[in-house]
């Protein structure tokens, strides 16, 4: 019974409930509200997939879904179902897909930790486990390194998951997703992180993790997206990361990382984003920079880089976003810059570069933004081409600019 992407409105008639043979309820991307009766599972002895996402259910899973023994797939993201996950979920051994994102879930009054998950260890077939932007507060148990070995997404995303990343999370060795973005975790990265081969996305970013970013990670040779920013990892950036060829995506912006940048990171050749602000790198940009073809970001910004601006750069013809703001750049803005025929954002304010701004700039059709202020430029502002658009304040406490009225 599949009637997803209508505009129902009420409840599920109670009849449903009874109907022994369903095997599958599709639901997702209605207006349904009200309560699942307390009897839910009693009747649908048959019943293997359950897929309430996006719509109003209120009040509490109820336990007696278990009953429904043959599940394997219940979706209840993006509902408003409340009060703690049933323990009981874990007698549905069958299942799958257990996804409860998006609702407002609680943790027992009783319990410090996330205590379905052990009971969840029951179910061994389980592939995707998702509780994000749920209000749990609660610690992840140890028993998060006995869920199955099968489990290939784990979404733990803002939930206000407080406590250490469990060493038990390396026994999830078929996990291509994991991601427990903006929670409140602390300590440092277990190593056993080692044993995630299969890793493809790993988001730890925006909790209160600490120490050093630790070579194991140089280990999962799959990883296509590693973010880690906004927490407080000191010290350096591992040089081993060029190890990982499949990278695509690195984000280790807003963290206390304070060595320079190491020169293996510029032949990660297909890297696509590169997100490295607001730390203390320091040390000069390598003509090496240019070997990042095909990246879209490069965002540098609020560093303590020196030296020039290579001219490199401007090989980097996909490059959509440039900044290397809040640093000690010095020298020219290098005229090889309008060869970044994608450029729609560039920010290299906040420096100590001189000369003029190149008028060949007036070639980047597609740029959009452009902050040059506070540094030491000289002579006229372009005034064609998408400078046209721009205003005084991407250009303002510069030695001596001169150019159009407006400026």
């Amino acid at each position: 019974l599949a009637f997803a992407n209508n505009s129902l409105t009420g409840s599920i008639p109670a009849q449903i409930f009874n109907i022994s043979t369903l095997q599958g309820l599709d639901l997702t991307n209605n207006k349904l509200s009200g309560r699942l009766p307390s009897s839910t599972g009693y009747g649908l002895i048959n019943l293997e997939v359950l897929v309430l996402f996006l719509n109003e259910f209120d009040g509490v899973i109820p336990a007696s879904i278990s009953n429904a023994s043959k599940l394997t797939i219940l979706d209840l993201t993006r509902n408003r179902f409340s009060g703690p996950v049933p323990n009981s979920l874990g007698n549905l051994r069958l299942l799958r897909h257990l996804e409860l994102t998006g609702n407002h879930l609680t943790t027992e009054p009783s319990s410090r930790e996330l205590s379905f998950i052990s009971y969840l260890t029951n179910c061994n077939c389980l592939k995707l486990l998702g509780f994000a932007e749920n209000p749990l507060h609660g610690f992840l148990p140890m028993s998060v390194g006995n869920l199955s070995t099968s489990m290939e997404g784990f979404y733990a995303y803002g939930c206000g998951i407080k406590g250490s990343i469990p060493d038990g999370i390396g026994n999830l060795s078929s996990l291509i997703i994991l991601n427990l973005y903006g929670n409140h975790l602390s300590g440092p990265v277990p190593s056993t992180m080692k044993y995630l081969q299969n890793l493809q996305g790993l988001d730890l970013s925006a909790n209160q993790l600490s120490g050093s970013i630790p070579d194991c990670i140089c280990k999962l040779k799959r990883l296509y997206q590693i973010y880690l920013g906004q927490n407080q990892f000191r010290g350096s950036m591992p040089s081993c990361l060029n190890n990982i060829s499949s990278l695509g995506e690195i984000d280790f912006a807003g963290n206390l990382l304070n060595s320079s940048i190491p020169g293996s990171l510029w032949n990660l050749t297909d890297l696509l984003k590169l997100n490295l602000s607001y730390n203390s790198l320091s040390g000069s940009l390598p003509y090496e920079t240019g070997n990042l073809k095909v990246v879209t970001l490069l965002d540098l910004s609020g560093n303590h880089l020196n030296g020039n601006i290579p001219s490199s750069l401007g090989g980097l013809q996909s490059l959509a976003t440039l900044s290397l703001a809040q640093n000690k750049l010095q020298g020219p803005v290098p005229d090889s810059l309008n060869q970044m025929l994608s450029l729609e954002f560039l920010d290299l304010s906040n420096n100590n570069l001189s000369g003029p701004i190149p008028k060949s700039l007036e070639t980047l059709l597609y740029l959009k933004y452009i902050n040059l202020s506070f540094n030491h430029l000289r002579g006229e502002i372009p005034s064609s081409g998408p400078f046209m658009n721009f205003t005084y304040e991407s250009f303002m406490s510069n030695d001596d600019l001169c150019g159009s009225q407006r400026f």
